[in-house]
């Protein structure tokens, strides 16, 4: 622990599994007291444990991001506990259907959305009103590298995943001058329950195959969540508090790779 967050209050959506619960652990690591929000309870439970079992403080709140009155009531639960809102680390989402544009549901075209961008937008809406009545704050949303290239076959994951970014750097504008910073980090291929929920469905195209296109100099390789956490905190620390509107890809160099 190096505590370079002592005492602030961060909140992490989807901090149930994968990099939510990996940033939810190094928030607290780093000195931060953590709201954990997950729509599954037993999972989102089990990382506040987690925290408590090695010393840390931290609560769960469930809330499905994609219903305002839930994010309005996550955002008060949160400061009724512990006072303020410093950090937030909008990271819930879903990958959807496998299927190209045309194929596509409206019924998964609804849910990837509502939670990713609809979601999204009210996390930030609350966090953001929270944020300007005490003075600033910092936000950081999950986009991926698909935010910043096209993809075949998850045409509403992608679509979301670009929206991220264009609202991160609206609101970054937005409130600059109220103290407030928002960023989006935008990891690639990252060993997680997503990456399985890939294999599952027999294709890697999200997934490994982004880091192989990158032509990197040693073999191909999958991030850690660990990985994009680290981001999350720089991010969250005063040792980026000049950085606003900005995406962080952490992807081991796929994307730039490309073309």
């Amino acid at each position: 622990m190096t505590g370079q967050l002592d005492d602030k209050i961060a909140l992490v959506t989807g901090g149930g599994s994968g990099i939510g619960r990996t940033t939810a652990e190094r928030f607290a690591r780093e000195g931060a007291k953590v709201i954990v929000i997950d729509v599954k309870v037993e999972s989102g439970e089990e990382t506040a444990h987690l925290i408590e079992a090695t010393g840390g403080q931290a609560i769960f709140i469930k809330a499905d991001v994609s219903k305002a009155a839930e994010v309005e009531a996550m955002v008060k639960s949160a400061v009724a506990n512990y006072g303020r809102l410093d950090c937030a680390h909008n990271n819930a989402g879903v990958l959807g259907a496998r299927a190209p544009t045309a194929e596509c549901t409206e019924h998964n075209w609804d849910r990837v959305t509502s939670i990713h961008l609809k979601g999204m937008w009210l996390c930030m809406k609350y966090e953001i009103l929270q944020m300007l009545k005490q003075g600033g704050g910092v936000i950081v949303n999950s986009s991926s590298a698909v935010g910043l290239v096209g993809h075949r076959n998850y045409p509403a994951y992608v679509t979301c995943k670009h929206g991220i970014i264009g609202l991160t750097k609206a609101a970054a504008l937005e409130y600059k001058e109220a103290g407030i910073r928002v960023n989006a980090v935008c990891p690639g291929a990252i060993d997680t329950p997503m990456q399985a929920e890939l294999r599952g469905q027999g294709n890697l195209e999200l997934g490994a195959s982004l880091v192989a296109e990158a032509r990197l100099a040693k073999p191909a390789q999958i991030g850690t969540a660990e990985d994009v956490a680290a981001a999350v905190i720089w991010l969250c620390s005063d040792q980026s508090s000049f950085v606003t509107g900005h995406s962080l890809v952490v992807d081991g160099g796929s994307i730039a790779g490309r073309g």
